[in-house]
């Protein structure tokens, strides 16, 4: 009779839980669509976009895609409006995770409607924001900006605290991949290399500032975030981590200066990014696996032609 070992054992149920936490109660299901539906990817085995939303670094780049996409007041007034992260922040994260997870490694027909579901949910997000301006979260110049502060803030914390940070030739296809996916959403002007989107959130710089809604959002974020005692000094390692990558303007703006002085910047985030890695498997055998499925998969409907 075999014996599980009792880490490998606790390792496997603890990292199992994260998965849920972050993909949300119908995780498992989802997982098994994204990998098990025949058909098209948009994007190959081992292409950039793969391997940077297969690394568990997503969770710190999308802490900081947060907080820096808070920065445009009226795409905070949107989020602010309409949804809010004090009201389901997990079931925010879960959306947000399930459309990387089948934009990224899903079938055509199944990214196609992620897609739709998102643009149709854009077109009841609308109204003032308090500065008095209207805002539509279908106008593709803020579409324009949540995708640059997404890619930017996942290719920053990949190339922090990825595994095998990309190439400077990888990290110029990522930001074209990524923009594969912004266009479809209804985003313009979209950067396809990392020169056009440093450029890009330099054009931006103008309009952004903190509302009072964006320093709720980095507070709650920060300091109050929806997680029991024993979860909130690992998650505070990934938080500073984050705020470590922000720009130096975008971390004075949200009156963070003093909270990075006090955290452990990098070091906290090559820390818990190594925990949860250690969790949930590599980004490698992760990927690996996920592409051995595809060509699997492609195998099989070859060979029933």
């Amino acid at each position: 009779m075999t014996v599980r070992n009792p880490v490998h054992a606790l390792r496997s149920r603890v990292g199992h839980q994260v998965f849920l936490k972050i993909a949300g109660p119908d995780g498992d299901a989802a997982r098994l669509r994204v990998h098990d539906t025949p058909g098209p990817r948009w994007f190959p085995p081992g292409s950039p976009i793969r391997r940077v939303h297969a690394d568990v670094t997503t969770f710190v780049g999308g802490l900081r895609a947060l907080l820096l996409q808070s920065l445009h007041p009226l795409a905070m007034a949107g989020v602010a409006g309409h949804s809010g992260y004090r009201g389901d922040p997990w079931g925010r994260l879960a959306r947000t995770s399930t459309f990387l997870a089948f934009t990224t490694f899903g079938a055509e027909s199944d990214a196609l409607r992620m897609v739709q579901m998102v643009r149709d949910t854009h077109e009841k997000v609308r109204g003032t924001a308090p500065d008095g301006r209207e805002y539509d979260a279908g106008d593709p110049h803020l579409l324009t900006w949540v995708h640059i502060a997404e890619a930017d803030s996942f290719l920053a914390a990949h190339q922090r605290y990825g595994e095998r940070p990309l190439t400077p030739e990888q990290a110029d296809e990522y930001v074209a991949q990524s923009g594969e996916v912004a266009r479809r959403l209804g985003a313009v002007d979209v950067p396809t290399t990392t020169a056009e989107l440093t450029a890009a959130l330099d054009a931006y710089r103008p309009e952004l500032h903190a509302t009072a809604a964006a320093l709720d959002t980095a507070r709650f974020l920060l300091r109050e975030p929806p997680l029991p005692r024993v979860a909130r000094p690992p998650y505070a390692l990934l938080a500073s981590g984050a705020v470590a990558l922000l720009p130096a303007w975008a971390r004075s703006e949200l009156d963070l200066d003093r909270w990075t002085t006090r955290s452990f910047g990098p070091t906290a985030g090559a820390l818990a990014t190594h925990g949860i890695r250690w969790l949930m498997g590599s980004a490698d055998r992760r990927a690996s696996t996920v592409d051995d499925q595809s060509s699997a998969r492609d195998l099989d409907e070859t060979s029933s032609r």
